[in-house]
């Protein structure tokens, strides 16, 4: 089973490779998307009210969005972002409607009202249509609309990656999240909306024989995390106490499954446990923690993460580590709840920079795994999914054209984490690390260089050769080494200029540490005869034997 496991896996990644060696060609579309624009950059979202009806039989989206902004530069133009196939039907500040003008996914509206700094205003998006269909979620953009097992309508949106500009207009760039947001959904009587944040009622309305959900978001949200969930759903509660005092628990799920759910769901409170003990308190206490079933596996909406594993541990039943250990857990309940801390409060302000979410997302799974079960049984886990690692491409994309790194950025980064935490060799200042990044980033968008200046100076170490090593080369650095004449001599290859980063190993089984140089051998004396070198395997690298018999 493992090795079947094993070559679907490589399959996969084989694929994912292939792909990923094409050299990118990017577009006009794919520059306003992915870059900070004049028609951006001179205001700031401070508010959203998204307020849209979900029909499941046209498979329809109607509705507007206000966005509230504050100027920062007196300017008269805006961007907003909504994909094809949706309409923007027309566009309003203060009642008067507005000039616009489409180019592809991106809107520019001309504002008729002088845009005075430090201003509040708002705009009226009213818009429309039959959205992208997400032909493979939540791989694929889009909104999932299927059925439960009783026929009845089973709806999810997912968009990470291709925007959420797919289903509703929005400022569609991770720079800049909204700090606060109300999302109104109306749905049919019979279904139940959930979305992020608190509900703060539910209005009926009876000659429409339809319902509508408030969802209040008392927080910075980003856009990808925004979401709907709409089926016919149970509810189950709890409440966990936290570093912050109570964290309120909500389980909403299909009623065929509500008894396993009850079972497996168990699992939050251990991972909130796990969490805040080496990442600080949950990010967002003042709207809950939500835990929603989804038509499709899930994913790390912010206080409403999804979830389709099956009610089963490991990934769909299997283990990413092939080790055993990565089926002591449920790996979408930890993974996309990591996230709540790497991902929706540490945000990356341009897609290039995914590797913040998704590397200390799939590192706090050994972390998960050490908390309960012992340090081994996290740092064989990590070790395992090596396997999985393809050095097809940098684990970081490409900047101003919403393009991020290899799939790399989750098991090679989670990898590069773990090699770190070996050179700080001090397990409670690493804990302290990761708890004071959560702390000094809070609720931000946030660069690569700001987390690498971080855990430079937090580590006492210069980490620039390391992160250029791990992140922006394909390449995993070889210790070559040789023994001679009762000496062994060592130095780094297939590395960065300048790399010299400790490594610890074992000479006939005693540990020692050494410090190679790229290129450059150093040697040391009084080795035994008959020495033999091993690395430790907690450093992800590899070694080569050069003596010579």
């Amino acid at each position: 089973m493992k090795k079947q496991f094993l070559f679907t896996l490589l399959i996969l990644f084989s694929v994912i490779s292939l792909q990923a060696q094409e050299t990118p060609v990017f577009t006009r579309q794919d520059t306003l998307r992915g870059s900070i624009t004049p028609e951006r950059e001179w205001w700031d979202l401070t508010y959203y009210h998204l307020d849209i009806a979900v029909d499941p039989e046209e498979k329809t989206i109607e509705g507007k969005n206000t966005i509230q902004y504050q100027v920062l530069e007196p300017q008269q133009r805006m961007q907003i972002d909504l994909q094809p196939p949706m309409q923007i039907h027309k566009i309003t500040q203060n009642g008067e409607g507005l000039s616009f003008e489409q180019d592809g996914n991106a809107w520019f509206v001309e504002l008729e009202k002088p845009q005075e700094k430090g201003e509040v205003n708002s705009v009226v998006v009213h818009y429309g249509g039959k959205p992208q269909v997400s032909e493979n979620p939540p791989w694929s953009g889009g909104i999932t609309w299927t059925t439960d097992s009783k026929g009845r309508p089973f709806i999810a949106s997912s968009n990470q990656g291709d925007g959420a500009s797919l289903w509703w207009p929005n400022k569609d760039h991770m720079y800049d999240e909204v700090d606060s947001m109300l999302i109104s959904v109306t749905v049919p009587e019979e279904l139940m909306d959930v979305s992020n944040g608190r509900l703060r009622g539910v209005e009926h309305h009876k000659k429409k024989d339809t319902k509508t959900y408030h969802w209040y978001v008392d927080n910075p949200i980003n856009n990808y995390g925004v979401n709907i969930n709409i089926a016919d759903y149970v509810h189950f509660d709890g409440v966990y106490k936290g570093e912050k005092g109570k964290l309120t628990l909500d389980y909403y799920v299909l009623p065929e499954n509500l008894k396993k759910a009850k079972e497996q769901f168990k699992e939050v409170p251990r991972m909130l446990e796990a969490f805040e003990h080496w990442f600080g308190p949950y990010p967002w206490y003042k709207d809950g923690y939500k835990l929603v079933e989804a038509p499709y596996l899930g994913m790390e909406h912010q206080s409403s993460v999804t979830y389709g594993n099956g009610y089963q541990n490991g990934y769909k039943g299997r283990d990413w580590s092939l080790t055993g250990q990565g089926m002591k857990f449920d790996f979408i309940i930890v993974h996309e709840s990591g996230h709540e801390w790497f991902a929706n409060n540490i945000t990356y302000k341009d897609a290039a920079d995914m590797w913040i979410h998704e590397s200390f997302t799939a590192y706090s799974e050994n972390l998960f795994l050490e908390y309960f079960f012992g340090k081994e049984a996290g740092s064989e886990y990590v070790r395992g999914t090596r396997s999985a690692i393809q050095n097809d491409r940098p684990i970081i994309g490409i900047y101003d054209v919403n393009y991020s790194g290899s799939s790399d950025m989750y098991f090679k980064g989670a990898n590069m984490l773990h090699t770190l935490r070996q050179l700080v060799n001090d397990d409670e200042k690493w804990r302290s690390i990761l708890r004071g990044m959560n702390k000094e980033f809070w609720h931000q968008t946030v660069t690569t260089e700001q987390i690498e200046n971080y855990l430079s100076e937090r580590t006492g170490m210069d980490l620039s050769d390391f992160f250029d090593q791990y992140l922006r080369t394909i390449h995993i650095p070889t210790l070559e080494y040789r023994f001679l004449n009762g000496t062994l001599a060592y130095r780094w290859s297939n590395v960065v200029d300048g790399f010299d980063m400790p490594v610890q190993v074992s000479i006939n089984g005693v540990e020692k540490w050494l410090e190679p140089k790229e290129g450059k051998w150093s040697v040391l004396k009084e080795v035994p005869a008959d020495a033999s070198l091993k690395v430790d395997p907690d450093f992800y690298v590899s070694y080569m034997d050069l003596t010579v018999e």
